[in-house]
């Protein structure tokens, strides 16, 4: 089914400025289409004036469809709606006296001209399915006079009014409608708008009070509420916003209604989002509470690595100067992973930044004399916290392993040469290449038997832990060392 803009631009000669007033009416004629218990269809004219091309379409959700096909891109030519060709030609609402029948449904139409400026750009037909009417309640009578109003407003220009809107959040009809006059006065308030209020602890009924008097008292302000709010409880301005107090968070919107250039009341719709703020609430709370224990973490990681260093220092037997140097950069490593998740808003880690850091970390901790140049190229991208952590451990090792034994010292010169990281993501595979162009593997060398505590560690997390494969291979060009992982990782 082609969009509004597909329609507009290969049917229509309107311009960009016509196709965004369409879209802004677009986004909001859902609640237009609810306020009029009918189905609306938006066509627009045809480039050469042959008829009309429809752009898009609405169904109710207070009432039976009048339209059981969508009929977006279909066409109509003059003469064959006249309501359509009157609506557009004359710029005014016509309706029809007779209804259509559709599929044995008497369907009643009314065409509304969408004006931009002085000139009408589009028509909205306006299909109500005459099964679904009956004697009208009170609720039923103040929607439709809602929708007429909204309607005449669409002919004059006025609505839709611009800004953005957050439709997240944005409240439909259904969730709670209240209707004030010019002075700000409650004529009508839907039972789901009367139950929020209440839920705020109103104890008497909305209607024939001023709004913005009896939020100010929900809200213990007394009768003064600031001018934004102010203006949003008497319908004087087109905002959303949330209030709330101890019991109750309820988010507003306003629609001023005018006619004849003059202010005749307003729409305001309202949606009780108090059990979504709580939860928000205690998202973010568990949010910080782990962040500060991933801080924590770290802090106590970093503890315990300097209480190692200082270990270090104070014992002479070159084998244990070697051995604590590794354990601190083992634990150096998982903290470099608890402080990126401590910066992060979930379990999520970039590991691009922490695959940099741990190269960085490997070179300052290194207990040769080397002048080893780790370099990276792909993406890891982001990773979960429980792939992260063993990952860094096991690139830690692989790398600090190519800068001791790859990359021994000649006549008393220091070792040299470059360490590649290579990471290639797939559709549910992370692929990693760890190359350096060192002395190579010795002719004996299994990975599988090889009694080096660091090897260990690398095979236990990657087959154990992380379910992937490791393969130790000589360079194919030159002398060196290629280590290729393939992990699964989640999308």
């Amino acid at each position: 089914m082609p969009s509004l803009s597909d329609v507009a631009r290969n049917h229509t000669t309107l311009d960009a400025a016509d196709l965004d007033r369409l879209q802004l009416l677009v986004s909001d004629w859902q609640m237009l289409a609810d306020l009029s218990f009918a189905d609306l269809v938006l066509w627009l004219p045809d480039t050469e004036g042959l008829g009309f091309w429809a752009g898009a379409q609405m169904r109710p959700t207070t009432g039976p469809t009048a339209y059981l096909d969508d009929i977006v891109g279909s066409f109509i030519p003059r003469d064959r709606r006249p309501l359509l060709d009157q609506a557009y030609d004359g710029g005014r609402i016509c309706r029809e006296g007779d209804p259509e029948w559709r599929d044995d449904v008497p369907v009643r139409v009314e065409t509304i001209p969408v004006r931009r400026g002085d000139r009408v750009i589009a028509v909205i037909a306006r299909n109500t399915n005459l099964l679904g009417v009956r004697t009208p309640s009170r609720l039923e009578i103040a929607y439709l006079q809602s929708a007429t109003d909204l309607a005449r407003m669409i002919t004059d220009g006025i609505f839709p009014y611009g800004g953005e809107r957050l439709l997240s959040t944005t409240p439909r009809v259904g969730d709670g409608c209240i209707r004030v006059d010019r002075h700000g006065m409650v004529t009508f308030a839907s039972p789901n708008a009367l139950s929020a209020y209440r839920r705020m602890g109103l104890v008497t009924d909305l209607v024939g009070s001023r709004l913005k008097d009896v939020t100010g008292e929900l809200l213990h302000t007394g009768h003064k509420v600031d001018d934004v709010l102010a203006s949003v409880l008497t319908g004087r301005a087109a905002k959303e916003l949330e209030i709330e107090n101890a019991d109750a968070t309820l988010f507003l919107r306003a629609i001023p209604l005018r006619a004849g250039g003059e202010h005749v009341g307003a729409l305001i719709l309202l949606r009780d989002v108090t059990e979504l703020r709580s939860r928000e609430r205690e998202l973010v709370t568990k949010e910080a509470t782990i962040r500060e224990i991933h801080h924590r973490v770290k802090n106590n990681l970093q503890t315990v690595a300097a209480l190692l260093r200082m270990q270090g220092r104070r014992i002479t037997v070159p084998e244990g100067q070697a051995a604590l140097a590794e354990a601190v950069r083992r634990v150096g490593s998982i903290a470099i992973v608890h402080e990126t998740l401590s910066e992060s808003f979930d379990e999520h880690v970039d590991f691009d930044d922490v695959a940099d850091r741990v190269a960085a970390m490997v070179a300052d901790v290194s207990t040769v004399a080397t002048s080893v140049e780790i370099r990276r190229s792909g993406s890891f991208g982001v990773l979960d916290s429980e792939v992260a952590t063993p990952l860094a451990m096991v690139l830690t090792e692989l790398m600090q392993n190519s800068v001791e034994h790859a990359f021994g010292a000649r006549d008393g010169e220091d070792a040299t040469g470059t360490i590649e990281l290579e990471a290639h993501r797939a559709v549910g595979r992370l692929h990693v290449v760890i190359t350096d162009d060192g002395k190579g593997l010795p002719a004996d060398f299994d990975s599988e038997t090889s009694g080096n505590l660091g090897l260990s560690i690398v095979r236990t997390l990657v087959l154990g832990e992380l379910d992937g494969t490791l393969d130790f291979q000589a360079r194919t060009s030159g002398p060196g060392t290629t280590v290729t992982l393939d992990l699964p990782i989640k999308d």
